[in-house]
């Protein structure tokens, strides 16, 4: 064991253990929320790569209020970078099915510049799931909208990936005064809605979600998401499984998909008035490549930028220059 102190070693040589340590001592003084550490389950300690270990150690809870939910909703996020800085903030939104792991690469190389924050929105990631919601787009944005309030209070870049592009379209359309900049990585939106929603009752319902729970259907959805399918790796798998073992995740998910997710943008999206950047994998097998240029053409001021040998998620295939081409596009 070596004789310096966790915070004098290297990130990739500290424990899971020692990560939590030093996150419970250090996480009450990164934000003005009143936000405690969030405690993952003992699957966590299978993580092996350094930013998901850094990751999960810095996740943190705080209660949000809102107008749909009488009890307040304990939401998670991960907040990094000097909230002293001037520059507008980095709100980060995962997709489908996914949490704040989805920004363990890209979160650490935005932070020196900027604060950045990433958020689980609601019926996602580890954010809880209270009884009674519909998990529905319109509470998304709520919730979304509430949390903003308490937490930041200024315009920020809106980071979507995904169907977080979606829920960031929703967000910038419905709250234009909290959207300084829109950041889209590889973006749903234009998606109308179909008969899927239908099938959603019992038994099909729980049928779906034990399909989607399947780890080798996980897998397989994560070697398509990648160009290069090394990626899809143990410590990959686990950080997208995580949160499949939160309370209520089959009831919020079913309840998303009922009401039919963020189908209702396709023509709503060319009255995006922020100026958006377009960051797109030449080599997307979830979403394809089709709509990159149908957000370029539909919103007013939007610049496209393809990303060569990548798939579905730059933001953790090629995090560098996917943090560099926002870095840019910001400053």
């Amino acid at each position: 064991m070596s004789s310096q102190s966790p915070i004098e070693r290297n990130q990739a040589e500290l424990t899971y253990d020692e990560q939590q340590t030093l996150s419970t001592k250090f996480v009450n003084s990164s934000t003005q929320l009143s936000a405690s550490p969030f405690q993952l389950s003992a699957t966590a300690h299978q993580l092996t790569e350094s930013t998901s270990i850094a990751l999960a150690t810095s996740i943190q809870q705080t209660e949000i209020t809102t107008s749909f939910s009488s009890k307040p909703i304990p939401t998670t996020f991960v907040q990094q970078g000097n909230q002293q800085n001037s520059a507008a903030p980095a709100l980060l939104l995962h997709g489908f099915d996914s949490s704040v792991f989805e920004f363990r690469r890209l979160l650490p190389l935005l932070a020196p510049h900027r604060e950045a924050w990433a958020l689980d929105l609601l019926g996602f990631g580890f954010t809880q799931r209270v009884e009674g919601l519909s998990f529905s787009p319109q509470e998304i944005s709520e919730h979304l909208y509430a949390f903003w309030q308490e937490a930041i209070a200024r315009p920020v870049v809106l980071v979507g990936a995904s169907m977080g592009g979606a829920a960031a379209i929703d967000f910038a359309l419905t709250y234009p005064q909290a959207v300084d900049r829109l950041v889209l990585l590889d973006s749903a939106g234009f998606a109308k809605g179909g008969p899927e929603t239908k099938l959603m009752v019992p038994p099909l319902d729980w049928i779906a979600t034990e399909i989607l729970r399947n780890s080798w259907v996980r897998n397989r959805i994560s070697q398509l998401a990648y160009c290069d399918r090394n990626f899809a790796s143990a410590d990959a798998a686990t950080c997208a499984a995580l949160h499949l073992e939160c309370e209520g995740w089959r009831r919020a998910t079913i309840a998303f998909t009922k009401s039919g997710g963020f189908t209702f943008l396709a023509d709503r999206i060319r009255h995006v008035s922020a100026k958006t950047l377009a960051i797109w994998g030449e080599d997307d097998r979830i979403l394809g490549t089709k709509d990159a240029e149908k957000f370029e053409r539909e919103i007013a001021d939007c610049q496209l930028v393809w990303i060569p040998h990548c798939g579905h998620v730059p933001h953790l295939e090629n995090p560098k220059q996917t943090a560099e081409l926002i870095l840019t596009f910001i400053q």
